[in-house]
């Protein structure tokens, strides 16, 4: 096993439960000296994807998870890492019971873009059901969104 920190839709416990049955949360924190970000608008089907981006001055709020191998396998197809879209990264999280070095997924893409408005209300739910403070999880809801043309 191995402990992931997920900071997108996967912060949601049943949504990982869904996608990954065999790896269950273990608990929350903060990713700090990162800050969530946009990026890869070209390869997302609806705008910008979700990614992080080291950042002193910021913190993500995630949840950590405990993978088992053939759950990871599943992630990284789900994550697109196997198509190299995202890669892998170590990075240490700051929870209650202390530090915890963890993997997570980072966009290997240049950082721009306006995600769109779904994308921004399914990480928002995701946060909220992990347990991330409400104004996390309305600064989420706020953040500029790309237009529909509708």
């Amino acid at each position: 096993m191995t402990l992931y920190a997920a900071y997108g839709s996967n912060l949601d416990p049943g949504r990982m439960g869904d996608r990954c049955p065999h790896s269950p949360l273990q608990t929350t924190g903060w990713l700090t000296g990162w800050r969530l970000t946009f990026g890869g608008e070209e390869h997302g089907w609806d705008g910008a994807l979700a990614t992080i981006v080291q950042d002193p001055f910021e913190q993500v709020f995630v949840a950590i998870y405990d993978v088992n191998r053939e759950d990871e396998h599943v992630l990284d197809q789900w994550e697109q890492a196997d198509t190299g879209l995202y890669r892998k990264t170590k990075v240490r999280v700051s929870t209650m019971a202390g530090e915890q070095v963890t993997w997570t997924y980072v966009l290997d893409a240049y950082e721009g873009g306006l995600p769109s408005a779904v994308t921004l209300g399914v990480l928002a739910g995701a946060a909220e059901a992990a347990g991330a403070p409400a104004d996390y999880v309305d600064a989420l809801r706020r953040r500029p969104c790309r237009s529909t043309g509708l």
